[in-house]
């Protein structure tokens, strides 16, 4: 269903609310970070996304402000999952961290930076931070590859095979486990709310350099060693 759906909670409002992919899950995921106040959990938030991108991310105040105006179908989401007992959070400070962080401004280059992170086992190639532990980033990967291109997700396993997240801005990002990511922009949007040019960009770099998880016919990279306590 698309990822703004509100008869999906209706339907099953845990198993929804389990998706951080979509609007719902990504409400109530924001919830659970903790703090003991809204700016203490949005510099957990900001920290995290920095770290990833290797520079300091900036909140595009004109974003923020009209998606703030504007989002009448997230207030009813996030009322819906509180009714639901699902928030960790007031849903209304929940919302405005969650609009908040929608709105951060990105490059394709720092889209990039932060799936290489993912890529890398968590840890930032550029800068050497340790952002996440190794197990959340092959989780992270795992519901990106069965989630991130909401209702598309399974055409594009089928047809590329790499984890890979979307936004409604144009945004694109595709991750090879172990060695590379993509980020791409190109706001016109196909009717599930993918990027048409980031789709068809992504998939011939992957088809040239190859990286399609579920290609057999390709020989395993080899692991990189790792260094010993005598290195």
């Amino acid at each position: 269903m698309p990822f703004n759906s509100i008869m999906a909670i209706e339907l099953n409002e845990k198993r929804r609310a389990g998706n951080p992919l979509v609007n719902p899950g990504a409400i109530a995921a924001v919830s659970l970070v903790p703090g003991r106040s809204a700016d203490e959990r949005w510099n957990a938030i900001a920290g995290t996304m920095n770290a990833a991108a290797g520079c300091k991310l900036e909140v595009d105040q004109r974003v923020y402000k009209s998606e703030t105006e504007t989002n009448t179908r997230n207030q009813a989401i996030s009322r819906l999952l509180e009714a639901y007992e699902v928030l960790g959070a007031d849903p209304d400070q929940t919302l405005d961290l969650y609009t908040r962080q929608c709105s951060v401004a990105v490059t394709a280059r720092d889209l990039a930076t932060m799936g290489a992170t993912l890529a890398n086992a968590g840890v930032n190639p550029v800068t050497g931070a340790k952002v996440f532990a190794p197990a959340v980033a092959t989780k992270a990967l795992a519901v990106m590859e069965t989630n991130g291109l909401y209702e598309n997700s399974g055409q594009w396993a089928f047809r590329v095979g790499v984890p890979a997240k979307s936004g409604v801005g144009g945004g694109l990002l595709a991750v090879v486990p172990g060695r590379y990511a993509i980020g791409t922009f190109s706001p016109p949007l196909d009717e599930a709310g993918n990027s048409v040019r980031g789709q068809k960009a992504i998939e011939s770099i992957v088809a040239d350099l190859g990286g399609n998880v579920f290609d057999t016919g390709r020989p395993a990279p080899r692991a990189a060693r790792r260094p010993s306590p005598k290195d």
